[in-house]
């Protein structure tokens, strides 16, 4: 804590070959209102191959940045600044994507629901899309079946019981949780998910998901329905969605049947060949090993 007993966030960016988004991001940082938190920005450079971390330095000369020189993934590259800003004690992380751009209040609003309630392990914003700025991406999060395999956003306000992850465009989290539940997984999900089974984990130790209605970040691009992803990403999202249901499913075998029966129907259904095998790679990896393979 701070000398004036004001809680102290870190406020955390993963850069990995992203330098424009990144300085868009900081930008808007600069523009907080801190009336109720002490902050100190830090970047994590997440093994980038091109002139990011130039980049971002021309523009903010003194900024913290961390390097690592792998791309240790979404997971990996928020625990390096996690395992910092804990080992100084911090009150809170503040994880927000570095193609997010967040309104004055954002974190304001985060820091304000924490502290008024301990129980709240995980705070998130409401996230709208950067192109279509009228419409909700994400109330904060939202929903896995395990019956049906699929999982989705929220696009409107739900209680908090109905929450069952909160997504990691703009998540607050508390250390004092962190402490007792395990940072975040990265040696299972390398990319996609690990917001989800951090999620779950905060749950099943009694700490309470919440999303503040007035934090707003604007986050990624409107992506139309059907739209092709690439192979890789169909690979990740598959070998990590594997990993979630054998972890946290009553019945994985199951639920992991009915969530890649889902997946191939829908490359399938928009004829995309290259993601139907990516999945199945996906599934496989999922199964055979119990680490996530840097791909």
């Amino acid at each position: 804590m701070s000398n004036n007993t004001r809680p102290v966030v870190w406020i955390t960016l993963v850069n990995w070959n992203g330098w424009r988004d990144t300085v868009e991001c900081l930008a808007s940082l600069e523009k907080l209102v801190k009336d109720n938190f002490d902050a100190r920005v830090v970047v994590v450079d997440n093994g980038s191959t091109d002139d990011s971390v130039e980049r971002i330095l021309e523009r903010y000369p003194s900024l913290e940045l961390l390097r690592s020189d792998l791309d240790l993934g979404a997971g990996g590259g928020f625990n390096i600044a996690i395992r910092k800003a804990m080992e100084e004690n911090v009150d809170y992380v503040w994880l927000l994507n570095n193609d997010a751009i967040a309104t004055p209040m954002a974190l304001a609003e985060l820091v304000k629901a924490a502290e008024l309630d301990a129980r709240i392990g995980v705070a998130a914003s409401v996230s709208y899309y950067k192109d279509a700025p009228q419409k909700i991406q994400a109330w904060g999060g939202g929903w896995i079946s395990f019956w049906t395999g699929r999982a989705g956003h929220y696009h409107n306000a739900v209680g908090g019981q109905k929450l069952q992850y909160l997504t990691g465009a703009s998540a607050l989290l508390r250390c004092a949780a962190l402490k007792s539940v395990g940072l975040l997984d990265e040696k299972r999900f390398f990319m996609y998910w690990e917001d989800g089974d951090l999620s779950f984990r905060m749950r099943n130790s009694g700490w309470r998901l919440h999303v503040s209605p007035e934090s707003h970040v604007f986050h990624g691009e409107y992506a139309e329905e059907g739209k092709k992803t690439s192979p890789l990403v169909d690979l990740w999202y598959c070998e990590s969605g594997v990993r979630f249901f054998r972890r946290h499913a009553p019945f994985p075998a199951y639920t992991i049947g009915v969530f890649l029966l889902n997946q191939l129907r829908r490359k399938i259904l928009f004829r995309n060949a290259p993601g139907f095998r990516a999945v199945l790679k996906g599934a496989w990896l999922g199964l055979t090993r119990k680490e996530q393979a840097h791909v």
